[in-house]
């Protein structure tokens, strides 16, 4: 230990021995960082935008500058400049790699050229209503004379505040719309500190809300503010007019006219022969042969002839186009028929090209534990996205995992394994009677699916589970999504249990009743809001809750006919129980422009049973650990509580399962080289019983040691983004078992039981 230190202050030593400035020419000067000091007028505190923009003017990073804690500082170690100075591109083997990989070309306070930096703030500042602001820089000489620090004084002064606003001649439609929809801004209000960019929103404003209008080839800088801060001393008054030389087709307000469509085929070099079908969306053209029912395209087409012609109807079509998923290309061209006429109309000229019909989806992860189980995931679907000719999705996937056990621990024959065949089909528009109302803003689905599930656990129990549902989804807005499983039936069925597992649920009643056989009838809806907030998407939440019940609308027929006791559906008891569980992500971009990301997730969920069940159903049960939950440990292996099985039965006759979960997790992630990113991440959490279980000690949850009983992991990961797809591998550290693990320490797990790897298919959260 005392060598490693000794080499490291000897290898700092020689850092800073090392001249960084040696290639220097005469008079040129090694920037060394910079400061910016603002002093706003009578200590009013600035928008923090205004901050911002003035940061971003002179944010020059230094070589080898604090990534995160500093970036505008250097580090003690320029390695970059260091290997500039002391190096040279002709060097061959390590010093040449050496040269090649960390090579800094020097920064220079004349290439950050300050003087143009300090225009620049003045000018930010005056765009802001800061007028007649004082900027200034000092380059501040350091021990070394050719390393210089660039000092920003900016003297604030007070803003310039709008005084009054003369708008429009409402003596026009034109003029009336403007007028209104400039009134409404928050920006230009009296009284409000005068800044352009915010002028500039207005405009922005209202050449969209205009376009909307029917004003299609209105573009903001057709408006202008005139502005004129003599009158008033510190204020300043505007005047809104159209600027000079506005396009007269600008002003005209355009309604909807013919509307075309051409459905071309996948094969440019086959076009095939057009049908034309007459639709009250306007003329359907399809090119022959081709799978098309007639009324998929008028069901996108929002547009209605001779109504006000909307650049919202054109963002709507295209995105219901999109959403069918067999079009690979999709252009909408408006087109005036008749720019003459006292009331003009806009032709729309619509062409979709079909995809590929079928498409193949490939998902794998592998999870290595320092416990010696190791397993392979495998998830494998395919899809025919045009199956009967209306957009109708027919998916069938194959979900499997095997487990098996390596190292001293090795068993004779562990093949644990789960495996399970779903096959589904969504239809883009909701198959329910016509008097329950549709949502118009964009395509609603239904979804019928059928699947099973086999489980088995060596030495234990082999479990299937079959299941069929109708699920609705809709969304009512942008950000909004809606899923209603209007009724899903569920039956588990153990098809194979061992004297060892039998015995131990004779042991253990409230694990046996979770396994047995049973149906569950089930209605849920989740509802998922998904945001980011500023154009920029720096800061973004995502919130999703869901909501089971299962049993009561079965329970509530069998009592008003008169059944008592335990109910059975098909002679096979039928569960009763509500599960709720809620999420929420938050996301935020740490530096603007860049990809580093810290995000964190909040995840806490509860199951409880009555009625006609006295246990929460196994499969509907909360599990924890994993690629996409702690990472540190492996799925299942945790909880409930402080609770943990014998040796001799952990990863077997069942898998630890809870009826209350909570988790959180943070992760920095951060770019690398390319298409390689890295992160570093904590998790944390467990979970536990609702009702007390005298053969789980520890199991139920309790508030006195609710955060001692906090499973807590960290790691690191490596992730190649190619966009469509994250490949991801995860090292996980467990630094605390909510188990006691053989010491007193809260960081109680041994360094060579606290690894696990997870590699997998896209991000956990």
């Amino acid at each position: 230990m005392a060598v490693s230190v000794l080499g490291t202050v000897q290898l700092a030593l020689v850092f800073q021995s090392c001249s960084t400035t040696s290639k220097l020419q005469e008079g040129e000067q090694l920037y060394n960082g910079m400061q910016l000091n603002i002093k706003p007028y009578d200590n009013e505190k600035l928008p923090p935008e205004v901050v911002t923009d003035l940061t971003k003017a002179v944010d020059v990073k230094p070589n080898n500058a604090w990534p995160l804690i500093t970036p505008y500082k250097r580090t003690p170690l320029p390695l970059g400049l260091w290997v500039y100075n002391h190096m040279n591109d002709s060097s061959k083997g390590l010093k040449g790699w050496i040269y090649n990989k960390f090579v800094e070309q020097p920064v220079l306070v004349e290439g950050v050229r300050p003087e143009a930096r300090t225009k620049m703030l003045r000018e930010l500042l005056d765009n802001n209503g800061y007028f007649g602001s004082n900027v200034t820089y000092n380059i501040v000489d350091g021990k070394n004379p050719k390393k210089g620090k660039i000092i920003y004084d900016v003297d604030v002064t007070s803003p310039y505040l709008i005084d009054s606003i003369v708008y429009l001649d409402n003596s026009t439609k034109l003029g009336h719309l403007v007028d209104t929809i400039a009134k409404r801004s928050r920006y230009l209000q009296k009284g409000s500190r005068f800044c352009i960019d915010s002028l500039e929103l207005v405009r922005t404003k209202i050449a969209n809300t205009l376009r909307n209008l029917g004003y299609y080839y209105f573009r903001p800088e057709y408006i202008e503010f005139l502005a004129d801060s003599l009158i008033t001393p510190h204020h300043v008054a505007l005047k809104l007019t159209f600027a000079d030389k506005t396009p007269a087709m600008s002003m005209r307000q355009y309604r909807v006219g013919n509307i075309y469509t051409s459905v071309l085929r996948r094969s440019r070099a086959n076009p095939g022969i057009p049908d034309t079908l007459h639709t009250d969306k306007g003329e359907i053209y399809v090119y022959k042969p081709s799978r098309l029912r007639k009324n998929l395209i008028p069901s996108c087409i929002t547009f209605r002839k001779d109504r006000i012609f909307s650049v919202w109807d054109m963002d709507r079509t295209q995105s219901k186009l999109s959403r069918l998923g067999i079009f690979s290309n999709i252009q909408l061209q408006p087109v005036p028929a008749d720019t003459s006429a006292k009331n003009p109309v806009m032709d729309l000229y619509v062409t979709c090209q079909f995809d590929r019909p079928m498409e193949a989806t490939l998902e794998a992860n592998v999870v290595s534990k320092s416990n010696s189980y190791l397993g392979p995931g495998l998830v494998l679907g395919v899809t025919n996205n045009n199956i009967f000719g209306g957009a109708e999705k027919l998916s069938v996937q194959f979900n499997a995992n095997y487990e098996w056990q390596t190292g001293h621990n090795k068993g004779s024959v562990f093949n644990s394994y789960e495996f399970g065949l779903t096959g589904s089909l969504a239809f883009p528009r909701l198959l329910a009677p016509k008097f329950i109302r549709r949502m118009e803003r964009d395509l609603n689905w239904t979804t019928v699916s059928l699947g099973a599930d086999v489980m088995n656990r060596p030495h234990y129990f082999k479990l299937a589970d079959f299941h069929a549902g109708i699920t609705y989804e809709w969304r009512p807005s942008r950000n909004v999504l809606n899923q209603l499983t209007l009724f899903k039936l569920t039956y588990n069925k153990l098809i194979h249990t061992t004297p060892s597992f039998d015995s131990i649920m004779q042991a253990n009643p409230a694990v046996a009743l979770s396994f047995e056989s049973q149906y569950i009838p089930e209605i849920s809806y989740t509802y998922t809001w998904d945001k980011f907030f500023e154009r920029e998407k720096i800061n973004g939440l995502n919130f999703t809750f869901t909501i089971i019940e299962a049993g009561n609308i079965f329970d509530g027929i069998y009592r008003l006919c008169g059944v008592k006791g335990e109910k059975h559906l098909f002679g096979t008891p039928f569960s009763q129980f509500v599960k709720g569980q809620a999420q929420l992500v938050y996301n935020r971009r740490l530096v603007r422009g860049s990809d580093q990301w810290l995000v964190s997730r909040l995840l806490i969920g509860a199951a409880h049973a009555y009625g006609n069940s006295s246990q929460v159903p196994y499969s509907e049960q909360f599990y924890i650990g994993g690629a996409n939950s702690i990472r540190a440990f492996a799925v299942r292996s945790l909880g409930p509580g402080s609770y943990r099985p014998p040796k001799d039965m952990q990863n077997g006759y069942f898998d630890q399962t809870g009826t209350f979960k909570f988790e959180f997790n943070a992760e920095y992630r951060f770019p690398i080289i390319s298409v390689l990113h890295g992160a570093v991440f904590v998790d944390t959490g467990n979970i536990w019983l609702l009702k007390n279980d005298p053969l789980r000690p520890g199991g139920q949850i309790k508030g006195k040691t609710f955060f001692k009983e906090l499973a807590l992991g960290t790691g690191v990961g490596l992730r190649v983004d190619l966009g469509m797809i994250v490949v991801r591998g995860d090292l996980g550290y467990g630094l605390h078992a909510p188990y006691y693990n053989d010491t007193p320490h809260y960081f109680n797990i041994k360094p060579k039981n606290a690894f696990a790897f997870h590699l997998a298919i896209g991000y956990p959260f």
